[in-house]
């Protein structure tokens, strides 16, 4: 017969891996609807620091989390990706939602330009492995406000010369 001890420890070892599996279920359905998943390597980051990004991530609807490589990989193999297992080395953190994936791909790769030490290691975008390079080329992009307000300025911009041009030759038609 086997010892109460034994069996509280086996117990014990059941739910731990029961908790990782729904973990890794909870992650890799949130994962499958996120538009923008963002690996990074957060060595060195401190406390205040992760508090800053949180909070400047936070309007943008993603989640920031700190979560195992091997739930982070397992997760990813459940959702069919395999694209980023390479990067699942050293401390992990992750970023994902389903909203724009523009503005939290802007605030990271700012994040990173003032912090050293923090690093992009890659991600998906809306569906596409990406590398680090390309995120931050994406990120360098100006936002969809910013492209709507140029273009309305360009268009403002070749109406105005047009009417002022108009104004002219009405002008030119007076004094003749």
């Amino acid at each position: 017969m086997a010892n109460q001890k034994i069996i509280e420890q086996k117990e014990k070892e059941v739910k731990e891996l029961a908790d990782k599996l729904e973990e890794v279920s909870a992650l890799a359905a949130k994962m499958k609807e996120a538009k923008l998943v963002l690996l990074t390597d957060y060595r060195g980051i401190n406390v205040a620091d992760v508090t800053k990004l949180r909070a400047d991530l936070r309007p943008t609807a993603v989640e920031y989390k700190v979560i195992k490589n091997n739930i982070i990989r397992r997760a990813l193999e459940v959702n069919g990706e395999s694209g980023l297992n390479e990067l699942l080395e050293g401390p992990t953190a992750i970023v994902y939602g389903t909203g724009d994936y523009l503005e939290p791909a802007k605030i990271i790769y700012n994040f990173s330009k003032d912090n050293d030490f923090y690093k992009i290691k890659g991600g998906i975008i809306d569906g596409k492995v990406m590398t680090a390079e390309e995120i931050i080329t994406l990120a360098k992009l100006p936002s969809r406000q910013e492209l709507l307000g140029m273009l309305a300025g360009a268009l403002l911009g070749n109406i105005s010369k047009l009417a002022v041009g108009l104004n002219e030759v009405c002008k030119q038609k007076e004094n003749a």
